[in-house]
């Protein structure tokens, strides 16, 4: 399995300033627009993760900011690799506030 582009190579170190700047600078899910709470580690379900806008794996640039945005772990994962386009329109990248809330988060005690 080869790693990605912001794991190695030139963009990792670009990735790891980048994610500093978002974890400075930032203070809410950019996928479903609640806080964040800094404080929580991995593995806490709302724990903050650097999210690529629109995946990597689907064209988006591994290190720009500007495809970078801070979000909830558990956000991040149900989110995946996923584009959210308008239906009947070319496909594009749109608010990912359209991701369901499948669980409640708030209530964990991990």
């Amino acid at each position: 399995m080869a790693l990605r582009a912001d794991r190695q190579g030139p963009h990792r170190v670009a990735f790891e300033k980048n994610k500093r700047v978002l974890l400075k600078t930032h203070n809410t899910c950019g996928i479903c627009g609640k806080p964040i709470d800094k404080t929580l580690k991995a593995p806490h379900p709302l724990s903050p993760v650097v999210d690529h806008i629109v995946p990597i794996n689907k064209g988006g640039h591994p290190s720009s900011i500007e495809n970078l945005q801070l979000a909830h772990w558990t956000c991040n994962r149900q989110k995946s690799d996923k584009l959210y386009s308008v239906k009947d329109e070319a496909p594009k990248v749109v608010g990912n506030r359209n991701l369901p809330q499948s669980t409640d988060w708030a209530s964990y005690g991990g």
